[in-house]
């Protein structure tokens, strides 16, 4: 017992330095780049086309296009808006308050689309309510595509094809097939919901007549397009089919009509797990993510370099004054440039790295008060599951999650994992590959 308490005592004594409590945060804000996902919006084909996909109806959305951002969807990303206006308003002090003179000092950049475009303008309504109109939504005009967002389509970066199936290839042992086996449970559970049979029947029902079983489509690799660089095949399907489910449950939808009552939060995440592999392969690996990240990740870090300078930089965003940077793209995007830096965060109900609805990488500029030294900040910032289906008011009491992202050879081991801005400069540019990057706003 003696021996026991000894090692302890000397495990207790030899962490210290973490158990202590953490020193006082002295650092003020200077400028935070919010790099965000759209909102809730309608799934990506017609209800005719998934149709072939299940025994039953999909429950109709409102508004019924395809890929639109719905009501619900524009409600919680004011909401969200909402938020970051108390934060930067009263706990942060980087706003005034008065949403005329502060509206001067935000940039907004969204891809091109309307669901990108209309969330950007609901985050805004809430963050600036007496001052939306005095905003701009900058993007890049119909049919130009965004460098930013899309360098591929926007010609500054080259996608080589076979380079990019061999490099997904390798993560999977040459062999994507695999997939199918080790989530079999999520493609059983998909199965049973799709054509409507309680999850766990043994043997499962034989595929109805005339509808394609999403679950036994062929796994391949094969060249894709700038939205999905490498087409991978029965994946593609599968996600078409599973995608309403997540929309279902986050606009608020009676859980009847979720997954046809028989999904809830968890199985949700559970089935989705697939497609944040599939998100993984295609826009976190290496070479995928430098050809696809790398001019945003180079506007992010210019954009930092600027405001600590208080100089025009090329190939920054706004101006030197510039307060607030908001970044409206996909998951696509936030997942690609988490890739690209190898970033990772955690948030309870969702799976690992998930760049959910509305959710934001938010990087922080700040300086240190004590030395001068400026700083950049990491964090994942979302609403739950949960408070997205029930339209949860957000508050510095009541907020959205917000866990701290460590940023590798970079941060320091304190409690939000400070990087000098010198260091952090010096590591993005060692993961950016300037082939694929250019100077241009």
């Amino acid at each position: 017992m003696k021996s026991r308490f000894v090692r302890l005592a000397t495990l207790a004594f030899s962490c210290g330095p973490f158990l202590a409590a953490q020193p006082a945060d002295t650092s003020v804000l200077k400028q935070v780049i919010i790099f965000g996902r759209h909102a809730v919006r309608t799934p990506v084909v017609s209800n005719s086309d998934l149709v072939a996909f299940s025994t039953l109806l999909f429950p109709t959305f409102n508004p019924t296009g395809q890929a639109v951002i719905t009501p619900n969807g524009q409600a919680n990303e004011t909401l969200l808006g909402g938020y970051f206006r108390l934060l930067l308003t009263q706990q942060e002090k980087l706003l005034t308050g008065n949403d005329a003179a502060d509206a001067a000092f935000v940039y907004v950049r969204a891809n091109n689309t309307p669901l990108i475009e209309d969330t950007a303008q609901a985050f805004v309504t809430g963050l600036l309510p007496a001052a939306v109109a005095s905003v701009t939504i900058n993007t890049i005009p119909n049919p130009d595509f965004d460098p930013l967002f899309d360098p591929i389509d926007a010609g500054v970066a080259t996608l080589n094809s076979k380079m990019a199936i061999a490099a997904v290839n390798g993560r999977l042992g040459g062999n994507p097939q695999a997939l199918a086996t080790t989530y079999a449970d999520e493609f059983a559970l998909v199965r049973s919901v799709l054509f409507n049979y309680p999850a766990g029947t043994f043997p499962a029902p034989p595929t109805p007549a005339g509808k394609v079983d999403v679950t036994t489509l062929p796994i391949t690799l094969t060249a894709g397009n700038s939205t999905m660089p490498v087409n991978p095949g029965g994946l593609l399907a599968f996600y078409t089919a599973i995608d309403p489910f997540m929309m279902e449950y986050e606009d608020g939808m009676a859980a009847s009509n979720v997954g046809w009552g028989q999904l809830d939060a968890a199985s949700i995440s559970q089935i989705f797990r697939v497609y944040d592999t599939l998100l993984d392969l295609e826009f976190c690996t290496p070479y995928l993510a430098a050809v696809q990240s790398s001019n945003v990740a180079s506007h992010i870090v210019r954009t930092m370099v600027q405001a600590a300078t208080g100089n025009a930089m090329s190939g920054a965003l706004g101006t030197p004054s510039d307060k607030i940077v908001l970044l409206s793209a996909s998951n696509t995007n936030v997942t690609g440039l988490a890739g690209l830096w190898h970033l990772d965060w955690l948030v309870g109900g969702y799976q690992r790295d998930v760049a959910a609805l509305g959710g934001a990488l938010v990087f922080e500029l700040r300086q240190s008060q004590r030395t001068g030294e400026f700083l950049v900040r990491a964090s994942y910032v979302t609403q739950t599951m949960d408070q997205l289906r029930n339209q949860t008011p957000l508050t510095l009491a009541a907020p959205p999650a917000n866990v701290p992202v460590f940023i590798p050879g970079c941060s320091v081991p304190n409690a939000t994992f400070d990087c000098p801005l010198s260091t952090f400069v010096r590591m993005a540019h060692h993961e950016i590959d300037p082939r694929y990057a250019d100077l241009n706003n």
